[in-house]
């Protein structure tokens, strides 16, 4: 028996999952390849893990151990030892057969140039040899995100070997490698190479990772995989964690199967838990061979257009104090073309909002500069733009530039937030600088108010920042998420915005937990679209999480679009009602730059608004 033969009778192989995340998540942040030798008795304990959960496939503890990487903890003479320990300890927790594939990760990451391919060949033949030697089941090659190099190794070990060979890319974007070639180019290359089995691992959650199969057809000559990843990690207290529960992967589960997928496993924040899922869903499921290809649509490109310019308002958190405040979040697009996001601000102008909110990059992924559009927006839509301002993206210098280049251009409001972890973006690889918690940038901000510098140098004015700051109510004590408000008041903080609710229940929650708060808060709203937003926002969207009943209703129109927005927009109606009789200021949220569902719903907000003036028991 093998692995390829498995497949060939109509078997889904359950591989394993995350080793790397895993060891961190128990505090290990060192080599985690090196384990192998100092402490074998716990990778051995994962390997039994996922075995017990159900894997038929488990992978060495070797995704780094070539020379190139090795080289950063100074082990770079120690590959051949890491590598023959790491199969040898693979082996030894098999129970029933289970196959052991040697794993060998990319080097290259996100920058391609950065390591000549004649290194990247050196490495990857030493690793391999070494695996090689110590008779495994076949080979892994996940986590490229580059496919000239995926090609260039796949061709040294289909020369090398006749065992089953699997190759994993890791994406950009949705069904786009980094290097734009499209998914189903990209898997077409791999098979023709000579891989036994194409696929997809890590960067994306099921969500994304489906949506980039529904593209892709069943191979003619290799079979497919996938390992996608727990969820988008969250950043907490200095440590990435991922959220994801496994009940979620086992909804998933059929939906892999059902993209015509044959090997099944997890990556990144993947735990026993989330493989267990898989194979009881699984068990004894027959693999399909014929699908349905969903074809994508081009997209249809406008002209911008221009408007007037916008005269000075009060600051958001004197305003809301007063009456009801209704500010818009509508993200900046990711191309270059702004006519979309222009026509939005326009409409949503025209219905009355106070403020539209800009991201920095929000989920940590390229767009145009959001002060840029704040600035466009204010000089020629006449409407106030309320700039996030992130601490991932500059160090003290930069942060410092951006915020005298904000007041330079007449933009007073600003949201501090601590941002996204570059790993859940276009660009994992790259560095999240933090040099500053939000706790910090809101006292940097307050500085310049003072005008004075970070260092205590004059800045030669006063700037006139109105600061917000981010607040979570959806977390499971609502006294920590309040503990923390109340910090942020210390470090100066004018008002609040918070992620988005979804029950009533849980507002009125809110309400009485923040009630003794002297500052205001906006409550965020979002429509929902359809069924895979609300189940993608709950399970893989940190600092969101929905009602069961809420999930129930857009479950129902899973397959009717236009329903399913309707839907969605009745549920953030019946939200509205119930924010407005206890906030003064309401947040929505514009889903995909879906303006039109946003401008509905401040339509509404204007028009059913309760009262007008403030209430005491808030704002007293």
């Amino acid at each position: 028996m093998g692995i390829l033969t498995d497949l060939k009778q109509n078997k889904i192989l359950i591989g394993d999952g995350a080793m790397g995340t895993l060891l961190y998540s128990y505090g290990t942040d060192f080599c985690y390849e090196e384990l192998n030798l100092s402490q074998s008795d716990q990778i051995l304990n994962i390997h039994r893990a996922y075995i017990d959960a159900g894997a038929n496939i488990i992978q060495t503890n070797t995704y780094a151990a070539n020379y190139s990487k090795l080289e950063r903890y100074g082990l770079q003479d120690s590959v051949k030892e890491i590598n023959s320990a790491a199969v040898r300890l693979a082996r030894k927790a098999t129970k029933n057969n289970e196959y052991v594939v040697g794993t060998i990760g990319g080097i290259r990451g996100i920058k391609p140039n950065r390591i000549p391919i004649e290194e990247v060949k050196r490495s990857f033949r030493e690793q391999l040899y070494c695996l090689l030697m110590e008779d495994v089941d076949g080979i892994l090659l996940e986590t490229y995100y580059d496919l000239e190099e995926l090609k260039t190794v796949l061709e040294i070990a289909r020369k090398e070997t006749n065992l089953p060979i699997i190759s994993q890319v890791s994406l950009q974007e949705v069904g786009i490698m980094q290097d734009r070639t499209p998914i189903t180019e990209a898997l077409a290359k791999l098979e023709a190479t000579g891989a036994d089995i194409v696929g997809l691992n890590c960067r994306l959650g099921p969500y994304h990772m489906l949506k980039t199969l529904e593209e892709v057809p069943i191979p003619e000559n290799a079979y497919l995989s996938a390992y996608p990843n727990a969820s988008l990690p969250s950043y907490n207290d200095g440590k990435l964690q991922y959220e994801s529960d496994a009940e979620y992967f086992k909804e998933c589960a059929r939906s892999f199967r059902d993209q015509g997928i044959r090997l099944l496993g997890g990556c990144c924040g993947t735990t026993p838990a989330h493989i267990r899922a898989f194979s009881e869903e699984l068990k004894n499921a027959e693999p399909i061979n014929e699908k349905e290809i969903l074809k994508k649509h081009k997209k249809i490109v406008v002209q911008p257009s221009s408007s007037p310019a916008r005269p000075k308002i009060t600051p958001l958190h004197e305003q809301v104090k007063k009456r009801q405040s209704i500010i818009v979040e509508l993200d900046p697009p990711r191309k270059l073309n702004t006519t979309r996001f222009l026509e939005g601000a326009n409409a949503l102008k025209n219905a009355g909002i106070d403020a539209l909110t800009l991201a920095d990059n929000s989920l940590a992924s390229p767009r145009i500069c959001n002060s840029a559009l704040g600035s466009i927006v204010q000089s020629q839509v006449n409407l106030r733009p309320l700039v996030h301002v992130t601490c991932r993206d500059r160090n003290l210098i930069g942060l410092q530039s951006h915020l005298m280049g904000l007041h330079t251009q007449g933009i007073n409001e600003i949201l501090a937030v601590t941002g996204d972890p570059t790993k859940v973006g276009d660009f994992p690889g790259a560095s999240s600088v933090y040099d500053v918690t939000s706790f910090d940038l809101i006292k940097l901000i307050k500085q310049f108010n003072e005008g004075v510098s970070l260092s205590g140098k004059e800045l030669g004015e006063k700037t006139a920042f109105s600061v917000g700051a981010a607040f979570n109510p959806n977390v499971r004590h609502i006294d920590k998420a309040v503990e923390r408000l109340e910090k942020k008041i210390e470090c100066g903080a004018d008002y609040f915005i918070s992620q988005p609710v979804f029950s009533e229940e849980q507002l009125i929650n809110v309400y009485e937990a923040v009630k003794h708060i002297d500052k205001p808060i906006y409550m965020g709203i979002m429509p929902l679209i359809s069924s895979q937003n609300a189940e993608f926002l709950h399970h893989e969207v940190p600092g969101i999480k929905l009602s069961d009943s809420v999930r129930e209703r857009m479950a129902k129109f899973k397959n009717d679009p236009k329903n399913a927005s309707e839907e969605g927009l009745l549920i953030a109606k019946s939200l509205l009602d119930t924010a407005m009789e206890l906030f003064n200021g309401i947040y929505l949220i514009t889903p995909f730059i879906r303006y039109e569902l946003t401008v509905e719903l401040a339509n509404y907000a204007r028009t059913h608004s309760p009262y007008q003036l403030v209430r005491r028991s808030q704002n007293a």
